[in-house]
């Protein structure tokens, strides 16, 4: 292979991609690519389709994400860097900076032009491993400095990403037929040999064909609000960020072979296996008792009992009645808890219990339950549904 695309928006970017996972992945099979990554904007949403399109095409999938690197002292924009999964560690990790980005913003003010979530440098420091860096061309913070002539800073920014990624950053270089990428390339160039980083080729893929470039600006203009025919709209893509094939690749990059062999290299560093088609449940966090912390089905099994215990006081108010009330309950319940722990599921209920608790807590509406959910006694007892299945002879099998 001569390359491989690293640098992809697909249409799970929303606001600037077009290219659709299947085109994609059989683009890089027809092209003889074994490996292809995703990178949209500041999400994964499309990876496990892409991984298993990709697999299923014998296509190597890399997952990686282009996100938005929060902007420090006197900058006032932010920048983006590419950042591709190495392993598991990195997939996680990766996760893990989405997500704050998302929640906190990497602690920016201003709006972030096409998303809202940036990844602050501290971050990166604590969930880099496992990551491979690209430094984001002309629009990342390494690009910028160099296309304002302001070397110190490419060095020292250059320099800084290096140490946060050990051998495993890259000063990405760009020929997509935009202004400033052949000032960036050679500005780069001579950093890299200056530092001794390596680089490494990308092409930043919006759609499949240069046919699509119209239908391209037009996504463009419904997120940004504008239109087609406004002649003061800033135009920020060109028709050449179509997916390229390896020989048109070769042709951009014939004087910088080992940019191109690097992108090669790094699919080859790149090596991740998700698990699909088995339930994937976060741990469930439970409390402490006499200083240790009790087993999520030993939880699980305490708190289904105490909210039976709660609800038969609701619905026997009378002790009397209670009492001859609840043998039936104790076996139904016993049946539901044995089964769920046997299948594997307590953690699931204590889940879901948890968002329904907070959200009758909090105000947010709520119903009864619905469909062959009501038919648990254990989805009553944790407050999930408001029905008494034995009261309306509702079944437990047709649930599960």
């Amino acid at each position: 292979m001569a390359f491989i695309h690293l640098r992809t928006h697909t249409e799970f970017s929303i606001v600037d991609g077009i290219l659709r996972i299947d085109d994609m992945v059989a683009l890089a099979a027809a092209d003889g690519q074994g490996a292809l990554a995703i990178s949209d904007l500041s999400n994964l949403f499309g990876a496990v389709k892409f991984y298993s399109a990709a697999r299923k095409a014998g296509v190597k999938p890399l997952l990686a994400a282009d996100v938005w690197l929060a902007p420090e002292g006197s900058e006032k924009q932010p920048s983006r860097l590419l950042l591709l999964a190495q392993n598991r560690v990195g997939y996680l990790n990766l996760c893990e900076l989405l997500t704050q980005a998302w929640l906190g913003n990497g602690g920016v003010d201003a709006p972030v032009p096409r998303a809202n979530a940036c990844v602050s440098w501290g971050a990166l420091a604590a969930h880099g491993e496992g990551l491979i860096a690209l430094s984001g061309a002309e629009h990342g913070v390494v690009g910028q400095a160099l296309l304002a002539r302001d070397a110190s800073r490419a060095s020292h920014c250059a320099r800084r990403l290096a140490e946060l990624f050990p051998q495993r950053f890259y000063l990405e270089l760009q020929r997509a037929g935009l202004a400033g990428n052949e000032a960036h390339v050679h500005a780069s160039v001579a950093l890299a040999a200056e530092l001794c980083l390596p680089v490494v080729a990308t092409h930043p893929v919006q759609f499949a064909t240069p046919d699509d470039f119209e239908a391209h600006e037009a996504r463009v203009c419904v997120a940004e609000g504008e239109t087609l025919v406004n002649p003061r709209r800033v135009k920020r893509f060109s028709r050449e960020q179509y997916f390229k094939t390896q020989a048109q690749m070769e042709a951009l990059f014939a004087d910088l072979p080992s940019a191109l062999a690097n992108a090669v290299e790094i699919a080859r560093r790149c090596s991740v296996a998700l698990v699909l088609g088995k339930p994937q449940l976060p741990d469930f966090p439970t409390p402490l008792v006499a200083g240790e912390r009790m087993a999520p089905e030993a939880y699980f099994r305490y708190t289904c009992h105490a909210g039976l215990q709660e609800r038969l006081q609701q619905l026997y108010p009378d002790a009397g009645e209670r009492e001859r009330q609840s043998p039936r309950y104790l076996q139904r319940l016993e049946f539901e808890i044995s089964t769920i722990l046997k299948m594997g599921f307590p953690g699931y209920f204590l889940i879901v219990a948890d968002f329904i608790n907070w959200a009758q807590a909090n105000g947010c509406p709520v119903g009864p339950g619905r469909g062959s959910g009501a038919g648990s006694l254990v989805a009553y007892a944790l407050k999930i549904t408001g029905l008494d299945p034995l009261r309306y002879q509702l079944l437990f099998e047709r649930f599960l």
